[in-house]
């Protein structure tokens, strides 16, 4: 049992120690039982956590009421997405005012023999019904009484008469699958449970494909189901046994095959299943024992089948190469590889999109994810285009790829910064026109040019340049006196790019400079990056935290008093790192649903994803090495007899991702070991995922939970 809290006490756990040994070192965890979910004490536990954090911090409460509807008000709550068209359809999501879901629609789409016109987005005016127009799924009906409600896929048969769609109401990531028939609106008797992210129909709409997750929660099989079979008899078209391994699928761009993807963060594997012959079984593309990372796309030129292959086969950064079908039935050695995109060292290519015309590749250059477009004709020779690249005025950016229907002469482009609101644009392939169809409305007067984004560059011990984004008001000035929040991220090769945020407008008005640290781990300067901040350099990521931290500090941005630090996930591990390392550089942390115990999660390959992080952080199993090396930094085994900053961990029961036992217990140590004074909190959400509670409203509160947690502790609690 643990001891209950008083208003100002802490809940203490009790202490029930288990021995951990590998490699001649034996770790005693004083609060391992906590993992045991369905445990009484461990509930109540976790209750009286929320009970000493809603003590703790209940004079934050008008705070985050302000800020909540700070949001509600900047927010165009009732709102509707661009229609996109997808063969005779244009689809379409809305928000309605005081609804937390979304609800998808569609429209019939004309033609009339001009395919831009064709291509053009109807207006359909938010709030106001359009002649036509069917509700496919409204997310406010689905998630009516039941506690949890999010969406892992949707696809629509090729004549649009049947959804299918898969759901989840616990949050931990395993979806029900379900069959609606469009034209009368009734659920098939198709029922498939513990399905995984994807769906798709077969062309004629007779079988529909999903993925299936193990007991570690891997996806490791792809299955067919045929509409009216008992899901039991599905077919198994493809299984992965090696636990290190991932697998999913997407559909080609023509709807012709089905494109398995078998990989690890250092290789991976192609197969293709023809979708047009039934009796069709998977066929091998590129193995993984030639240790290529690599991703295809399917295009036909001049009447022959190639793939438009990304790959880093001596190309770190990537590069673009077309490769006919007939080639991958040969050794590699004896295949020919034309090159597309060659390598370059300044640019990183994070893959491609092709029509029935054009290839589109996104990069990443100068920190910055971009869009390039190419014709398919002549591609892979000499008389292959050169790239063109819509361009913008702006500095720091985000442009991504939106939408790439095969038949379509446009490309659906997303723009955004850390100034400017999402924008969708329509780039016309033939011209490079671009059209803008929507800015993302931001009410309350927004301006733009009220506030700056700025790059600044940090120097590590090492020499090397870490890119900060500095983000403030205009009359925010660099005098030493301001309060800073840092966020951070640095794992997987995920890049924090540039994009607009209503809730950060919140720190914003209070005078908080928010700064980024895209620090090594990350995928901002390329792969290099990420290789230099993983497995054995992993502690890179957590010193260039600190380093910047020390930038804005010593370059006059920040109070030396008045800085907390923010992340998530395996951001939460670098806080739990950076609590260790300089934990008198803050005032605050806020760790979100953080990965703190990592050692003791890849030490047990039957947890979830712990076997697919081995090619992450390393196999601790295995190599000692290893093991010493995340032993020094996992943050609840290096735990220190400092006065630690306030801290508030944040997770969620049904976490599958990062279990809530590593925050639990990392909450408990720091308690128990540290010598401060400041409150160290848990905020645990009993019915939400990975990503917290379900629907936007939700989401909000638990944003603006965050921010008043910081700027309570930042002393920042008034608008400027």
């Amino acid at each position: 049992m643990s001891q209950s809290p008083t208003r100002q006490q802490p809940p203490v756990a009790a202490k029930r120690p288990v021995e951990r040994a590998h490699h001649g070192d034996t770790f005693t965890d004083d609060y391992e039982w906590l993992r045991e979910k369905e445990n009484p004490d461990v509930v109540a536990h976790l209750e009286a956590e929320n009970a000493y954090t809603d003590a703790v911090t209940a004079g934050q409460q008008g705070l985050r009421e302000a800020i909540f509807a700070e949001i509600k008000e900047r927010t165009e709550e009732t709102d509707l997405s661009v229609p996109a068209r997808k063969r005779g359809w244009w689809y379409f999501t809305r928000t309605a005012e005081g609804q937390q879901y979304a609800i998808h629609c569609r429209v019939a789409a004309t033609d009339s023999g001009d395919p831009v016109v064709d291509w053009t987005p109807p207006v359909i005016e938010p709030g106001q019904p359009f002649e036509g127009e069917q509700v496919l799924l409204d997310g406010n009906a689905e998630a009516e009484g039941k506690p949890f409600f999010s969406l892992g896929g949707m696809a629509v048969t090729e004549d649009g008469n049947l959804l299918a769609y898969a759901e989840d109401n616990a949050g931990d990531e395993r979806f029900t699958l379900r069959i609606k028939d469009l034209t009368t609106g009734e659920l098939l008797p198709d029922v498939i449970e513990d399905v995984f992210y994807g769906l798709a129909f077969s062309p004629d709409g007779t079988r529909v494909y999903y993925t299936v997750v193990d007991e570690s929660w891997r996806p490791h099989q792809i299955k067919s189901h045929l509409l009216g079979q008992d899901p039991t008899q599905d077919a198994v078209v493809l299984q992965e046994d090696d636990p290190g391994m991932w697998m999913g699928f997407d559909l080609s761009p023509d709807r012709r095959e089905l494109l398995i993807s078998i990989g690890n963060s250092e290789y991976s594997e192609t197969h293709s299943l023809d979708l047009v012959d039934p009796l069709a079984a998977p066929r091998l593309l590129l193995g993984r024992e030639a240790h290529i990372l690599h991703g295809m796309d399917p295009v036909t030129i001049d009447g022959e089948r190639s793939y438009l292959l990304t790959h880093n086969r001596n190309a770190v950064n990537n590069m673009v190469s077309l490769v006919r079908a007939d080639e991958f039935t040969k050794p590699l050695a004896d295949q020919r590889w034309a090159t597309v995109f060659p390598h370059r060292e300044d640019v990183k290519i994070e893959g491609t999109a092709v029509t029935a015309t054009h290839a589109v590749v996104s990069v990443r250059q100068d920190t910055i994810e971009r869009i390039q477009v190419l014709p398919l004709a002549g591609l892979g020779t000499p008389a292959q285009s050169p790239v063109v690249e819509p361009s913008f005025d702006e500095e720091l950016y985000t442009c991504s790829l939106a939408g790439a229907e095969y038949e379509s002469p446009l490309i659906r482009l997303a723009y955004t910064s850390f100034l400017v609101p999402p924008r969708i644009y329509d780039y016309t392939l033939a011209t490079g026109e671009l059209s803008l169809r929507k800015e993302t409305p931001v009410k309350g007067r927004y301006d733009a040019g009220a506030y700056r984004a700025e790059r600044e560059w940090a120097t590590a011990a090492d020499g090397t340049r870490i890119p900060l984004s500095v983000i403030r008001r205009r009359e925010v000035e660099r005098d030493g006196t301001n309060p800073v929040l840092v966020y951070g991220y640095g794992s997987y090769e995920m890049s924090m790019d540039p994009g607009f945020s209503i809730p950060r407008l919140s720190l914003l008005d209070r005078g908080v400079v928010f700064v980024i640290a895209h620090v090594r781990g990350g995928g901002e300067l390329g792969r290099h990056w990420y290789d230099d901040g993983k497995k054995l350099a992993k502690k890179n990521s957590f010193s260039d935290f600190v380093v910047a931290t020390e930038h804005v500090v010593t370059t006059g941005w920040a109070d030396p008093q008045r800085v907390a630090a923010m992340g998530g996930s395996a951001g939460g591990l670098l806080m739990g790192a950076v609590a260790n390392l300089a934990p008198q550089l803050y005032t605050a942390i806020i760790a979100q649903v953080p990965f703190v115990d990592a050692l003791t999660s890849i030490l047990d390959p039957d947890l979830p994803l712990s076997a697919l992080e081995w090619e992450e952080w390393g196999n601790p199993i295995t190599d000692s090495e290893v093991y010493a090396y995340m032993k020094s930094y996992t943050p609840y085994e290096n735990i220190a007899a400092v006065p630690y900053p306030r801290i508030a961990a944040v997770t969620s029961f049904n976490d599958t991702r990062v279990l809530y036992v590593e925050p639990a217990k990392w909450v408990q140590r720091l308690r128990e070991v540290g010598t401060g004074t400041e409150p160290i909190v848990l905020k645990i959400e009993m019915d939400g995922g990975h990503g917290g509670a379900s629907g936007r409203y939700e989401a909000w509160k638990d944003r603006a939970w965050d921010y008043a947690f910081a700027l309570d502790a930042l002393g920042s609690t008034e608008r400027i």
